[in-house]
Parts: C-alpha cells; structure tokens; sequence
C-alpha cells in the first residue's frame, strides 16, 4: 500500500452512532414472478459506469470499488465494511447463498448509451440489479429504464435533486447526497469567510445536475444576502472554457461558481487560474472561486489550482470513523492509493443491496425496495443514515472542503473543514426544488 496520508477531523455530529438495522416486515418477498430470477447458484449485478467520456476517472474508480465489493460478498478479502455495518446479515457466502457475479457496461456519459447498456445488461446477461454512472443525466435515463425492467438500480454518483425530486422512481434508491443538500452546507461557509456582500457569476454544466445544482447555490447564497450577476450554461463536451470565462472579468461579480464535475471542473478552473482571477481585486474584495461539488480526483486533475477552493463532497478518506478507516485499508491494500467518494458511494450501494436482499429472503425487487424504504443504518461513513421511504433518498452528513495548501502526499490534496450535520441539510419531500414527479409502485417485471 503506498504511504498516503490520514489527515481529518470529527465534529461533534459525525460520531457514528449505534447500529440502528431495524426488522423489515415484507410483504412483496412473496410474488413469485419477478424479472431474471436467478435460478442457479450465482446471482449477476450489472455495474453501467463511464469507462470514456469527460466522468471516465470517476468510472475507472467505481469498478474498482465494485470488484472489491463483491470480492468481500463472496468471502474473499478482509471482508472491509461488512465489519462495521450496522447490519450483521452478510456472512461472505454472496448473497441469499449465490455466488456473486457481474458484468460491465460503459455509459460514455451519455443518456441513450447507457440506457442501451443497461438494458442488454439485464436482457443478455441477466442483471438482477443494475448500478452505477457519474452523471445524473445517465442516472435518471437508466432509473427509468430500470423501473420499466422491473430491476431495482442503485445510483453511483447522481448529485441532481431531480434524481430523488421530480425523476424519482420506486425502483431507484441514491445514497449520494444532492445539489440542495451541498448548498444547504456551503453557504453558511462561505458567510463566513466571504461575507454577506458578495456577487456571484455562475458557469454551469447545461443538465440535469448543474441546473439544479446551480438553482441549490443561487437560493442558498442569496438567503445570506449575496447578489447573482449571471448564469451561463456550458455543454457537457466542452474541454475550452476561455470564452465562458473571459467575459466574467468585467462582470462586476467578484466570486465565481464553477457547477462543473469530472474534466469540466478541471478544464474550467484551470482557464479561470489561467486568467488570472484569483489574483484580482473586485469591488474592493479579493475574488474567489467556489466549487459546489469536489471530488478527489478532480483535485488531483487540477493540481495546485485547487488550493484554498471550497466545495462539498460527499465522503473523503480522511475520516476516522471506523467504516471509512476500514474501507480505505481495503481498497488501499488492493489498489495502492486511497479511494475517491465515487468508490465508497458504489461500494456503499452494493453492500446496502446485497443485505436488503438478505433482509428480505429474495431478489426480488419490490422485497427489496420494502427493506430499503425507511432503512436505518450505520458503519458505513456519514454517521447515521436514513433511506427516506418516501423519496428514496439517502439522509447523512455531508463534508465541507477546502483544496490543501500544504498537501503532504499526490492523494492529501483536500482538507475537511467542517462535518455539516444531517439535520442542517434535511428537506420536506413537498420542497419546492423537488416537486412534481410520483415515486409510483415497484415494478417486480416478469
């Protein structure tokens, strides 16, 4: 394993609590017909993840977690999270005593592509469940599709309200956190290192996510008195930000909001570093850069550009909770290097499918859906969790960051700053950034 470096902070409110695994009462275990029931002795999960396009590091990142994921379901390993899982129904043996197995797929960060390797993922090669993706974009086509499908689809990394808002769907579930849940952290942050009187000029991905994610921001900083001077949406494939960013210089705005993920996010602040904004004075305040939503592994791509930029994230492997310490020592021994929040999401929504399945004594999606909703658990990072029945959404802490200024290591490149506590970042399901859309009946298939 190669020496990186363990540097975090616990607040109060991201102690990880008791096991709070509570007994499911099923009632839907009982159909018999339900969509590629398995009927040997091994069980296929479809892992659909970017393996090319602008979110391809993230995918990269993603299977490896999986492959570690299923590697401890089938005994092999040091059994990671599994240890410190709230729920004690994993025993090593796969899941419901089938071995288990997968496939993969490449969504290309593209809607109608990974909707297309979903679904020969369920009608080729039998995917009981799909998972994956590192857009909300993808996420919402392949949570269609797999409502449809009658399989159940454990989201990777989605960060769009939309995904568990007006897109929800009763066979989707999302541990990541969403665009509100972000701004809902960040902006108290930024009052305090920023101030009220700040002007806000927004670059934001044209999708799903950046639209709500921008709408999330915007609200959030307004509430504490700052001013938008503008929103400019950027398609996903653009790799040359300098024409978006040009214009920000005489704006007026004296903060700027990259709502860009993966490559966007580099490219993007590399251009603004590029021109010079961090070095400007604008109405009498030193300008800033903010990104909403950071990931490790778009630090690393962006190099000493990220130093003293917030953001939020929704895990990091400096934590010290006794989930996260074991699952960094897992994926650090097999891989080398410490896992991104992408690993530990699908990491995460692997074991909490697979113990669902356990919970509930079968496959079947909506026996699974049931021993999800409203599902209560700890062990695995965040603190204590919830899996709002009525929505499907994932309720935890959440981590504000900030880039290092003196990283130690390639991999000690963020540093937490603050453990927002879930109840600062809980909404009503009615919200109105979530409204519309019907999370509807499961859908068992055949």
């Amino acid at each position: 394993m190669s020496n990186f470096t363990r540097r975090g902070l616990l607040k109060s409110g991201a102690v990880l609590g008791a096991g709070m695994a509570m007994p499911t009462i099923l009632t839907a275990a009982s159909h018999a017909g339900y969509t590629n029931a398995p009927t040997g002795s091994s069980v296929t999960l479809g892992f659909n993840v970017p393996q090319s396009g602008p979110y391809a590091g993230e995918g990269a990142d993603e299977l490896r977690a999986y492959q570690l994921a299923v590697e401890h379901l089938n005994g092999g390993g040091d059994g990671g999270m599994m240890n410190t899982f709230s729920s004690k129904e994993l025993k090593g043996n796969g899941i419901l005593g089938k071995k288990v197995e997968f496939v993969t797929g490449d969504t290309q960060t593209k809607s109608d592509a990974a909707r297309a390797s979903a679904k020969s993922m369920i009608e080729k090669d039998g995917a009981v469940m799909i998972t994956g993706g590192s857009s909300s974009g993808v996420a919402i086509a392949v949570q269609g599709l797999c409502q449809e499908a009658g399989v159940i689809f454990m989201a990777g990394l989605t960060h769009s309200n939309d995904t568990t808002g007006k897109d929800k769907k009763a066979n989707g579930f999302r541990h990541f956190f969403n665009g509100y849940m972000s701004a809902a952290a960040l902006a108290p942050v930024l009052e305090a290192r920023y101030g009220k009187d700040r002007t806000a000029y927004h670059l934001t991905a044209d999708y799903t996510w950046g639209w709500t994610q921008q709408e999330s921001i915007q609200a959030a900083t307004e509430a504490k008195g700052w001013q938008t001077a503008a929103n400019v949406l950027t398609p996903l494939a653009t790799q040359d930000f300098s024409s978006y960013v040009a214009p920000v210089l005489n704006s007026g705005a004296d903060v700027l909001v990259l709502n860009h993920y993966g490559g966007n996010m580099i490219n993007s602040l590399t251009s603004a570093v590029q021109f010079g904004l961090r070095d400007k004075m604008v109405n009498g305040k030193q300008f800033e850069i903010v990104v909403p939503l950071y990931s490790r592994l778009m630090a690393s791509g962006a190099g000493e550009n990220v130093k003293g930029i917030f953001g939020s994230t929704n895990w990091h492997w400096s934590l010290t909770d006794e989930g996260s310490k074991a699952f960094v020592k897992s994926f650090g021994e097999k891989y080398g290097f410490p896992p991104s929040q992408a690993a530990h999401t699908v990491y995460c929504q692997t074991m909490l499918y697979a113990d669902a399945a356990e919970r509930a004594g079968t496959f079947n999606p909506c026996g699974i859906a049931e021993a999800l909703e409203g599902f209560k658990f700890s062990g695995l990072g965040n603190g204590d969790v919830e899996y709002r029945a009525e929505d499907h959404q994932c309720f935890k802490d959440v981590l504000v960051v900030k880039g290092k200024e003196n990283p130690t290591s390639e991999f000690d490149l963020l540093e937490v700053v603050e453990i927002t506590p879930r109840a600062q970042v809980e909404y009503a399901v009615d919200h109105p950034m979530f409204a519309g859309g019907d999370l509807g009946k499961c859908n068992p298939g055949a």
